[in-house]
């Protein structure tokens, strides 16, 4: 396959669709924490990014490598991301509910790094399914691909931290109630896609 307008689109398409679990989860981190910097919203939006362009690529190499062993872990995506964004979302619901009203305590306390790498995980996993079908593409392309997959979702996901951030900040302290029970929903939408 040759760079053309077709495989710009077709690259360009595929993000958008990878994104909007991220989309929604980024979302979730800005009603969360209200205050956040930009160059964290930078930093949050490139790790989606990032576990979006890897996926696929692990996916190409599953394909060009033992496809027989993917295709059994594949059913297990759907089980893998529904816990991961249950245990977020439930650990930010229960931490908004221990929050007392009348207290001054900063409710909007940062996202972890190890709770953000697994939110890239679980928003990412099923992307694992698109190196079938760029499997057809020499490494050159599967890569430039993936970088666009990255390119694209890195512009959603800084697009649903400034939403979740403006509409966190008019929200404040059921903010994080809210992210929490878009993360489960969306652990729920991802199950139910995968196993029906």
């Amino acid at each position: 396959m040759a760079f053309d307008l077709l495989f710009l689109l077709n690259s360009i398409f595929l993000g958008v669709g990878l994104a909007m679990d991220a989309f929604s989860v980024s979302l979730a981190n800005g009603l969360r924490e209200p205050g956040m910097r930009k160059s964290r919203m930078c930093a949050i939006a490139g790790v989606f990014a990032g576990f979006q362009a890897l996926m696929p690529m692990l996916g190409w190499v599953c394909v060009h490598t033992f496809v027989e062993r993917f295709a059994a872990f594949s059913r297990l995506v759907p089980w893998i991301a529904l816990m991961l964004l249950v245990y977020i979302g439930g650990g930010m619901l229960l931490e908004s509910l221990r929050h007392k009203e009348g207290e001054d305590g900063d409710l909007s306390v940062g996202l972890g790094l190890g709770a953000l790498l697994m939110q890239g995980v679980a928003t990412s996993i099923d992307a694992l399914s698109v190196g079938f079908t760029i499997a057809d593409y020499e490494l050159p392309m599967a890569l430039l691909c993936a970088a666009i997959i990255a390119a694209v979702t890195f512009v959603i996901c800084f697009a649903g931290l400034l939403l979740g951030r403006k509409f966190g900040t008019k929200l404040a302290g059921k903010a994080g109630i809210l992210g929490g029970v878009i993360l489960i929903v969306i652990g729920l939408e991802i199950f139910i896609k995968g196993v029906v």
